[in-house]
Parts: C-alpha cells; sequence; structure tokens
C-alpha cells in the first residue's frame, strides 16, 4: 500500500491487531475456566445485569444456593465452603467479562470510523459481520453451559467444540483483515503452494477443534506417556467390541488419540510444505509455521506426561494460537505472493 494509506489505516490497524489479542486472551481463560472446573458456576444468563459480580454476603449466598441445585454440585463439590465457590465463580464471571469488553471494544471504535470514513463501505460490513457473530458467540457460549445443568455434571464436549470452533474463526477472521490492512491480498497473485497451505490451515483449525473434545472429556488427565498409550500405539479402547462412529468423540481413548495422530501429521504435513518452499517467496512464513508445530508438539507431549497441570495446559492452548496465526500468515502470504500460478498468468 502507499505510505499515505498506510498512515491512514495504522489506526484500524492497531486496534484489529489488539482485538485479536483480547480475543486470544478470552479463549486462553476459557481453558482456564475448564481447567478449573469453574464453567458451571454461573448458572444464569444475564447479558446485561450479569456484568455486576455479588456485592454483598446476601448476593454470594443467593448465588451459591443456585449452584447447589446443580447435579456438578451434589456429585461433584458437595460440601465445599461458600469460598470454595468463590474462586471458581470468579474464573467464570472473569471469562463473562471479558467478552463484554470485547464486544464494547469492538463495537465503539468500529462506530468512530466509520463515522470518520477511516473504513470503506465493504469493510464496515465485514466487520458488523464479525461483531454479529461475536453476539452469537456468547448465545453460543451459554449454550454449552447449559448442556450440563440439568443432567450432566459437565458441559457438551460438541458444544464445547462448537464453542471454540466459533472463536478461533473470529480470531482468524480479524487477524486476516488486519493484514489485508497492512498487505492487500492480489487477485489473481496466488503462489503455486497457495492450495496446500489452505489445506495446511484447515488442518491446524480442526486439530485445535480435536483438542477440544479432549478438554472436554479431560482425556488430557489420562493415557499420561508418550509415545505409547496402554502401551501400544494405538490404545486398546480406542474401539469397544461394538464401535459406533461417535465413539471417536464420546471416548477418552479415541479423543486424545486423535489428537496425537492430528499432531504427526500436521508435523508431516509442515515438513513438506517447508521442502516445497524453499527458495520461494513463502519460505520463511513456511519455515516459522513448522517451528512453532514442532513447539507445539513437543509442549503438548510435556503436557500430556505431566498429567495436564494448569499452567502447561494453558501455555498448550496459548501455543495453539500462536500455531493458527502462523498459519494465517502463511495462506495470506501465499495470496499476495508475486509467483504467479502458471493458470493466472496464462
Amino acid at each position: 500500500m502507499t505510505s499515505e494509506l498506510a498512515h491512514a489505516n495504522r489506526a484500524v490497524f492497531q486496534w484489529l491487531v489488539g482485538i485479536c489479542a483480547l480475543v486470544a486472551l478470552m479463549i486462553v481463560v476459557g481453558g482456564a475456566t475448564r481447567l478449573t472446573d469453574s464453567g458451571l458456576s454461573i448458572t444464569e444468563w444475564r447479558p446485561v445485569t450479569g456484568a455486576i459480580p455479588p456485592l454483598s454476603e446476601a448476593d454470594w449466598n443467593s448465588e451459591f444456593e443456585k449452584y447447589k441445585s446443580i447435579p456438578e454440585y451434589h456429585q461433584v463439590n458437595f460440601g465445599m465452603s461458600l469460598a470454595e465457590f468463590k474462586k471458581i465463580y470468579w474464573w467464570e464471571w472473569g471469562h463473562r467479562f471479558l467478552g463484554r469488553v470485547i464486544g464494547f471494544a469492538f463495537l465503539v471504535p468500529l462506530v468512530c470510523f466509520v463515522f470518520a470514513r477511516r473504513i470503506s463501505r465493504d469493510l464496515g460490513v465485514k466487520l458488523l459481520g464479525l461483531f454479529l457473530l461475536g453476539g452469537l458467540q456468547g448465545a453460543l457460549g451459554w449454550w454449552m453451559v447449559s448442556s450440563g445443568l440439568t443432567e450432566r455434571v459437565d458441559v457438551s464436549q460438541y458444544r464445547l467444540a462448537a464453542h471454540l470452533g466459533l472463536a478461533l474463526l473470529l480470531f482468524a477472521a480479524i487477524l486476516w483483515i488486519a493484514l489485508d490492512m497492512a498487505t492487500p491480498t492480489a487477485r489473481g497473485a496466488r503462489h503455486r503452494l497457495a492450495p496446500f497451505a489452505i489445506v495446511l490451515l484447515v488442518g491446524v483449525y480442526a486439530q485445535m477443534v480435536l483438542g477440544a473434545f479432549v478438554a472436554g472429556l479431560r482425556a488430557g488427565r489420562v493415557y499420561n506417556t508418550w509415545p505409547l498409550m496402554e502401551g501400544r500405539l494405538v490404545p486398546e479402547a480406542y474401539f469397544d467390541e461394538a464401535p459406533r462412529f461417535l465413539d471417536l468423540f464420546e471416548t477418552v481413548a479415541a479423543v486424545q488419540f486423535n489428537h496425537r495422530l492430528g499432531a504427526y501429521l500436521l508435523i508431516a504435513a509442515a515438513t513438506v510444505m517447508l521442502i516445497a518452499a524453499r527458495n520461494s517467496s513463502l519460505e520463511n512464513r513456511a519455515r516459522m509455521l513448522f517451528g512453532v508445530i514442532l513447539a507445539q508438539a513437543g509442549l503438548g507431549v510435556w503436557t500430556v506426561v505431566s498429567g495436564t497441570p494448569m499452567a502447561l495446559g494453558l501455555a498448550h492452548q496459548a501455543m495453539a494460537l500462536v500455531v493458527l496465526s502462523a498459519a494465517v500468515y502463511l495462506v495470506h502470504g501465499s495470496m499476495t505472493s508475486i509467483e504467479i500460478t502458471s493458470s493466472s498468468s496464462g
């Protein structure tokens, strides 16, 4: 872009990068609520009044009594003290409050930029769409929480995966738009490796969603050996005597093995990309993605053999966002490369 356009868009770019950072923080805090078993501590969805936490002892007792009415209290935390309840409550309240902060941090500057004519109409429509998706994400979060309030002692792993999946899509979309502010994509200028870069990005996204199933079933706290599980490459419990397709997402052994297998496939794919991108405009980006995938795989092994302590679990989740960012950066670079495919140059 020209220096004048770059100067005009700098504030928008910095704002989008800041939103990406907030969404990343939101995802990590969401991981903390999962690891601390805090997600069901608030049993109501109050989009407006829920921003105010309990302010008196009576308020706290009221919230605690509501929590005592759900199965998780009776089957998992029976007899917990009010002080213990407050600890898990603050994690969930913080997660929801951060969502509200992101909403204001997105909408208010967006309106200001629109009135100041700092963004185009097309970009404004895209950003408004993302804001609406963010609102849907809040509703999806409550839909997830509600699955654990009546018959279960935990949220549905399917709804957890959907909640994380949408958060990742929002993060990637905002990052893509920010990268466009710095280097707009050029129509017809795709690198020859662009399709493979897109496949890699889809693979990274799928691997992160598989990680949600691991978190949903707490599968990271069993089979704490590597590279074998139960002394086998493929655990004996992967399929029972009458296997069903849904067992791939509903058994602890299956979801952990699937996540491991996904990591191996991503390492292999990133290696192929690195070799194929040598001496091209994508080499540095391919090297970056390969490096962070290796680091994430190593961190994943460390996390599982340690029994998934909170610090390592959160580090693993945060590093996954770094991998996703590198994959988006690679794909974006493949759309702005000066190397033109034979089909587009012909």
